[in-house]
């Protein structure tokens, strides 16, 4: 795989911050703030452009795939 195709070390945190699994809203708010440096907001919408991302489907597809399931199914409740 080439340089150019490869995700960024922020976008590869990102998305093992995703794989660690469930904690509490405000535990995850602080991992981010602590582990990322990251504003909460800034996170989510960085997350949300890697699920369409095909470099995150490539580095992590059972992480991705699952986190489009999710991204899915609240978008087809509200």
């Amino acid at each position: 795989m080439g340089e150019a195709e490869e995700l960024g070390r922020l976008e590869r945190e990102v998305l093992a911050l995703e794989r660690r699994g469930a904690v509490s809203p405000g535990a995850k708010e602080r991992v981010i703030r602590e582990e990322l440096g990251l504003a909460p907001v800034r996170y989510y919408q960085l997350l949300n452009a890697l699920l369409d991302d095909p470099r995150a489907l490539a580095h992590d597809p059972v992480t991705v795939n699952r986190l489009r399931r999710v991204r899915e199914a609240r978008r087809g409740e509200r």
